[in-house]
């Protein structure tokens, strides 16, 4: 049983097609990278999976569980592209709100809330509201709220913009911990040495998947050194 299922899924915005039967699945112990330039559909793909958007066609499967369910929400960490942060409260204010949302037990929140912003980086700057936190620390806030609940799933929407290099390690090291215990992560970059890291790439390509596969076989399938290089030799033999 794959931890997330997408089964050609197709999407329009009025008379924009946005997603084309796209297809692909996220197991147990993996990390899935959806790679594409921007407007290829990747943001539209993760709102769809954690219900947030509903698809036209095919469907979207969370622990063999049709997609929307709200009883599902609690089982997924999940990180916007944009922050949704509440700017007049404190992080800490934040992260206990958010614990008790997710039913972290009372007796682990402290422990949880340590552990999360240890790991981003912003244990000095709890207290802070985060109106005065800067871009790349509301990201990073925004990634310890994800993970505040241990959830089984992540799903990362450009998880490391704006974050500097030496976090940006530490972070996908944190990321290869879960997957070894058995998470699954299906993460969005557009930071091609990110690509690398992950188990299985899905390529997109406005709005359809342009291939899938590790990312040693898709370099092997075009026949090129790098992840970004298979755009570009799409883009090429579209303008030929």
């Amino acid at each position: 049983m794959h931890a997330v299922e997408v089964s050609g899924i197709s999407k329009s915005f009025g008379k924009t097609e946005v997603l084309k039967d796209i297809s692909f699945s996220v197991s147990k112990g993996e990390i899935v990278g959806l790679i594409g330039p921007s407007g290829s559909g990747k943001t539209t793909v993760v709102k769809t999976i954690i219900g947030m958007e509903k698809a036209d066609e095919g469907k979207v499967t969370v622990q063999n569980q049709r997609m929307p369910n709200r009883l599902l929400l609690n089982q997924i960490g999940y990180m916007a592209q944009s922050d949704a942060l509440y700017m007049e409260l404190s992080a800490e204010q934040q992260l206990v709100f958010f614990s008790k949302l997710y039913g972290v037990p009372k007796n682990k929140r402290k422990q949880r809330i340590s552990e999360c912003m240890g790991l981003v980086d912003l244990e000095k700057d709890l207290s802070k509201k985060v109106m005065i936190y800067s871009g790349g620390m509301k990201r990073r806030l925004s990634l310890a709220l994800a993970l505040l609940h241990e959830p089984d799933i992540l799903v990362l929407d450009e998880p490391t913009v704006g974050i500097d290099p030496r976090l940006r390690k530490q972070i996908w090291e944190k990321l290869q911990l879960l997957k070894e215990q058995g998470g699954s992560i299906l993460v969005t970059t557009h930071v091609m040495d990110e690509a690398e890291r992950c188990d299985r790439l899905v390529l997109l390509l406005e709005g359809s998947v342009l291939a899938v596969g590790t990312p040693q076989e898709l370099k092997n399938q075009f026949n090129t050194d790098s992840i970004e290089s298979i755009f570009l030799l799409k883009k090429a033999g579209e303008s030929a």
